[in-house]
């Protein structure tokens, strides 16, 4: 089971893994309407478009989808 604080991730390490700060990813997964797709397409934008690794693509989207609802 995956602790409820799994995915809560500082800014800085963000930073570090990404080059950008939350508030960055954030941004672009609101312009991409990541709230009405499914989180696999999110997933794909970042790293695909984006350059973001796996893990912290996954961890943002994840992220971003459970402080949007």
């Amino acid at each position: 089971m995956v602790k409820a604080d799994y995915w809560d991730v500082s800014d800085e390490q963000v930073v570090e893994k990404t080059g950008h700060g939350i508030a960055h990813w954030t941004a672009i997964l609101a312009a991409f309407g990541a709230e009405g797709r499914k989180s696999n397409e999110s997933v794909a934008l970042l790293q695909d478009t984006h350059g973001v690794p796996r893990y912290w693509a996954r961890t943002l989207t994840t992220n971003y989808l459970k402080r949007a609802t």
